[in-house]
């Protein structure tokens, strides 16, 4: 949980510099990010664990869109759009990738699956992060990441990550703190 909990703090702190002052600014930034990564490990397990069967797995995003092909830094897409001009990277994810995101549910034959992204993206605008370098550090921070460094005491992944920014927010006197209750407080009322 430690290794996992410094990452956030890092990421956390180049969104601060990035214009993301609050918590209540960069989590729901950093959500959409960490579920994106999250979501390309999974699927990555299940293409594994489906072809080692012999059955076939449609994933729910294609390319450029998956973590790896635009945020991983060796993706084929990311290092397209840097090799680009300046900005391009910014572009591409909130004038292409965050509408597509958006609008997966009006695919013919969108999967439940598929719907849900959108759902998690139907208020995601753009990025609002400051500039192209802040958002490749936090890309590149959040790509280090791994579900093996969770806890598996967590029954979502991202519960664990969370934990670790409520708390915080209520050390800084921010409104965030309030909705934080410790987990041995929770197994106990349990």
């Amino acid at each position: 949980m430690r290794n996992s909990c410094a990452y956030i703090k890092g990421i956390c702190d180049i969104m601060r510099r990035s214009g993301r002052a609050g918590a209540l600014q960069y989590v729901p930034e950093l959500t959409w990010m960490l579920f994106l990564r999250i979501f390309d490990e999974r699927e990555q397990r299940e293409v594994e664990q489906t072809s080692a069967v012999g059955r076939e797995f449609t994933p729910s995003l294609k390319y450029p869109y998956r973590w790896r092909d635009w945020a991983a830094p060796d993706g084929k897409k990311r290092q397209e759009l840097q090799k680009g001009t300046f900005g391009r990277f910014m572009h591409f994810v909130s004038e292409d990738l965050l509408p597509t995101l958006r609008n997966l549910e009006d695919k013919p034959g969108a999967t439940p699956c598929q719907k849900v992204i959108s759902e998690v993206f139907s208020s995601v605008e753009k990025t609002g992060i400051d500039t192209e370098r802040n958002l490749l550090d936090i890309l590149d921070k959040i790509n280090e990441l791994s579900i093996e460094q969770v806890d598996d005491t967590h029954m979502f992944t991202l519960s664990q990550i969370y934990e670790g920014l409520l708390l915080r927010m209520g050390e800084k006197n921010n409104d965030g703190g309030q909705f934080f209750t410790p987990r041995e407080v929770i197994r106990a009322m349990v």
